[in-house]
């Protein structure tokens, strides 16, 4: 988007008049590729009636099956992958014919801090991706084939990057990578606590957070930092997927659940107020109920601040698609509707606790009733909101009194 203004485009909020249209696309499990479909079918209707619009088809479904959409659905004017994104703007002022309709080539690019960006979170969050790619080789994930390799930026063009943001009234950067704490294997050794080190520097950086750190690479370093540091908030993000030890190894997961217990253990007792959330799969090939019972007695024992769970989605092109005893729909979707039923008792017991207590949160939107905020412990669009009465400001970290709380989210009134 950056660089489709910086190119002299604009944006419209009328998609059927516009000049172009592109849809990103996510091609990972199966929900999001019918989803990806149906609005990329969407926009095609458009072209009934806007015969010019021309029609751009970014992201992971671009990449993994460019070739059959380019069959599938010619109406799209052009096909842009993971690596040739930043390009769209270049593609739409050449003309068609001299672009080709696939663009999909393998270059490993990723983002610096000298490419215009457009922060789409809110004025004063942001994402910052400090890596691309990833080195892990888990059975049920496509990632490294869409993604490629991992591929770490510089220390200092993240730190650029941060200064940039802060300059720009962004109080919360929310680090984000396949995994974290992979940053910088791919030249030397993991370099997340140097970076942390360097982005705690930034002055106007009032919140750091950390998405997707997994649980094999968390260390006492870090957790030393992380207890000791007060700009980076007291939340991890961990995935976990499962807790038998059978699927764990089927899945390729490099711990076992002792492994998952001592890490958790190990958080928990340095960071005593840390929020955890992670992610689970429920459905892989040939999970019986032993190992889902397993899985839920871990989640119910510990009682995680945020979780999420999905249902397994065979792909094509990943060691799990090919195994046998896939489960069936009907029993993957039951699982995960008992497990979210533990865990939503879970949640509600811990904002429950949270009632007349006075907390800080970021203040980031006003709608004709309240206030929208995020504790330090609600990461954005993932987690809950607290809904905030009286006066604020946006932008600012506020201290609210909690007074009510629901199964995710909590209402409070500034103090």
């Amino acid at each position: 988007m950056g660089k489709l203004l910086e190119r002299g485009w604009s944006f419209s909020d009328q998609p059927q008049t516009a000049d172009a249209v592109v849809v990103n696309t996510c091609g990972f499990i199966n929900a999001a590729k019918q989803e990806s479909i149906a609005k990329i079918m969407e926009v095609v209707g458009y072209k009934q009636d806007n015969p010019n619009l021309r029609l751009i088809v970014a992201g992971c479904l671009s990449q993994r099956y460019g070739k059959k959409l380019q069959t599938g659905i010619p109406e799209v004017d052009l096909f842009v992958g993971t690596d040739q994104f930043h390009k769209i703007a270049e593609f739409l002022d050449t003309p068609m014919l001299a672009t080709g309709k696939l663009n999909t080539q393998r270059t490993n690019y990723i983002y610096t801090s000298a490419d215009p960006k457009i922060n789409t979170l809110s004025p004063y969050s942001a994402y910052v991706k400090v890596s691309e790619g990833c080195q892990h080789r888990c059975a049920f994930c496509v990632i490294p084939v869409i993604r490629g390799q991992l591929r770490s930026r510089t220390i200092a063009d993240i730190g650029a990057e941060a200064e940039q943001l802060a300059a720009q009234g962004v109080s919360e950067i929310i680090l984000i990578a396949q995994d974290l704490a992979a940053f910088g294997r791919d030249r030397q050794g993991s370099e997340l606590v140097p970076l942390l080190r360097r982005l705690v520097k930034v002055q106007a950086l009032r919140w750091i957070r950390l998405l997707y750190v997994y649980p094999e690479y968390i260390n006492a370093e870090l957790l030393d930092l992380l207890a000791t540091e007060d700009k980076i908030v007291k939340y991890l993000d961990i995935p976990v997927q499962h807790a038998s030890d059978r699927i764990l190894q089927r899945m390729r997961r490099a711990v076992s659940r002792t492994d998952l217990e001592r890490i958790f253990a190990q958080i928990r007792e340095r960071i005593p107020s840390v929020a955890l959330r992670t992610s689970v799969m429920v459905g892989f090939p040939s999970e019986s109920e032993e190992d889902f019972n397993m899985l839920l007695d871990f989640v119910a024992a510990q009682e995680f601040e945020h979780l999420g769970c999905f249902t397994y989605s065979k792909e094509e092109h990943t060691p799990a698609g090919r195994m046998q005893a896939q489960v069936p729909a009907k029993v993957k979707m039951q699982r995960y509707r008992r497990l979210m039923a533990c865990q939503a008792k879970i949640s509600q017991a811990k904002l429950q606790a949270q009632v007349g207590t006075v907390a800080e949160v970021l203040v980031e939107k006003q709608t004709a009733k309240y206030y929208l905020a995020r504790l330090a412990t609600q990461a954005p669009e993932v987690d809950g909101i607290v809904y905030v009465s009286g006066q604020a400001k946006l932008g600012t970290i506020q201290k609210v009194k909690i007074t009510a709380a629901s199964s995710y989210d909590l209402c409070g009134e500034i103090c």
